[in-house]
């Protein structure tokens, strides 16, 4: 590696385990502690729509013109992005709102970067014993993918407030989602399922 990217790794690594050291100290009060945001997660429609994604990720990754998307990072990639897209998107929406402290937003910061680049950049380099060039370019364009996801799932309806993202709510995902007319969702979850189905399809070699 080049003493830049070498410098880049080390700084991402430092990161990682300041995030870590954060949310060993303060695990309780993170979204992914809580049975509530599991519950949020895992309503049957959501889960539905992940394992379609999941498998859809998986199963293109030999046929892309990327040599380094494998069944692996596809399948690890699509797995953490469920899990911590809705709420590290809602940290960050909330912590523009100025509802979370800096340190949750530097924690929800890094688990998005883990997500969507970090842990990719890692296996390629164990795997073929290079830093990936593609670095910065997935960097973006799985940071959109990881954005689309978190506001995907974290949709939800109430009664009271119709269709809505469950990090708008001041309880957030401790508010529920009753199920009422949930149907009308689907209209609201095309945009995002479309977004990350066209960028699949565009890395399908011709």
């Amino acid at each position: 590696m080049t003493p830049a990217m070498t410098g880049y790794m080390a700084a991402w690594i430092l990161f990682c385990l300041w995030a870590a050291w954060i949310l060993a100290r303060h695990w309780r009060t993170f979204p992914w502690a809580d049975a509530a945001y599991w519950r949020h997660l895992f309503r049957l429609w959501k889960a539905v729509t992940f394992a379609v994604a999941g498998v859809g990720m998986v199963a293109v990754a030999p046929y892309t013109d990327d040599p380094t998307w494998d069944y692996w990072d596809a399948g690890f990639m699509s797995l953490l992005t469920y899990t911590t897209a809705p709420a590290a998107v809602g940290m960050l929406y909330r912590g523009m709102c100025r509802e979370e402290s800096w340190r949750r937003i530097g924690v929800a910061v890094c688990v998005w970067m883990f997500s969507a680049s970090w842990s990719y950049d890692g296996y390629i380099l164990w795997r073929d014993g290079v830093y990936p060039v593609t670095w910065w370019s997935n960097i973006i364009l799985s940071s959109i993918l990881y954005w689309a996801a978190g506001c995907l799932w974290s949709l939800a309806w109430t009664r009271e407030l119709g269709a809505h993202f469950a990090f708008q709510v001041p309880a957030w995902y401790r508010a529920g989602d009753d199920g009422g007319g949930s149907g009308g969702l689907v209209w609201f979850t095309l945009p995002f399922m479309l977004l990350a189905g066209g960028m699949i399809l565009a890395f399908l070699v011709p």
